[in-house]
């Protein structure tokens, strides 16, 4: 058993899978990092973990210390050069986002052509993956609540948006929305433009916002739960490979 474990921007998403599948998903505030041991004990036949932290120092070391409490073997995954059927074309591949790396990875064991990487969270990453393997460089993006925020912490006269989205808004809150989400929709579909040309390209779209997004795309696309968490039992399972 893999105990995947991604600590994001907001929060902690873990996973334990058996090999074949999922056998348990859930999710960690922050502010219950101290339940974090207890959280562990109580997942069966844990074999070792494996942990990708872009949410700080702070986050990494209250992890750290609740694996070493459990005795739990431990791999950090770090982004690379090249791992698991994917090449990393970074100008610097160690500054890559090991989330990004991982969500990349975690795409090619779940689609071998050419495909667009989405992430969507606290920020929305757009990331080129093409036939071969190779991560040809990507976006980053305001998530879709971070936008709403800029707008309502930038501007005199508009509001916190709780609208919804529309094609075409009529009020206030529904424009903010419906403008945000378009945004983001139209940037993930020019980049797909990179890859349309290959073979059964498609984009494959995770995150919290995901389920906001993957409707407006008019581009072959696919909803996947914990794209993160996929790469990192890849990664898991032989981290030198």
């Amino acid at each position: 058993m893999i105990l995947a474990i991604d600590c994001g921007n907001t929060r902690l998403k873990w996973g334990v899978h058996d090999g074949a599948d999922w056998c348990a998903l859930g999710l960690l505030e922050y502010t219950d990092l101290p339940g974090l041991a207890d959280l562990i004990r109580a997942q069966p036949r844990i074999d070792r973990a494996v942990v990708a932290n872009v949410a700080g120092p702070q986050v990494g070391d209250a992890v750290l210390s609740a694996l070493t409490l459990l005795g739990t073997p431990q791999v950090w995954a770090k982004s690379q050069l090249a791992q698991y059927g994917v090449r990393n074309l970074y100008n610097n591949p160690e500054q890559l986002g090991v989330d990004r790396w991982a969500a990349l990875i975690g795409a090619r064991a779940l689609h071998e052509g050419a495909c667009l990487v989405v992430c969507a969270g606290t920020a929305t990453t757009v990331d080129v993956l093409d036939a071969e393997g190779n991560f040809q460089g990507g976006l980053i993006l305001p998530g879709v609540a971070l936008m709403c925020r800029a707008l309502a912490g930038n501007t005199a006269q508009l509001p916190l948006a709780d609208g919804k989205f529309a094609g075409l808004p009529r009020n206030t809150a529904d424009a903010i929305v419906s403008g945000c989400l378009q945004a983001q929709a139209g940037a993930i579909e020019r980049m797909f433009a990179q890859v349309a040309a290959y073979p059964q390209a498609t984009c494959l779209v995770s995150g919290g916002a995901a389920s906001q997004l993957v409707d407006l795309l008019r581009i072959p696309k696919r909803h996947v739960d914990n794209l993160v968490l996929e790469g990192l039992v890849r990664i898991g399972r032989d981290e030198n490979r």
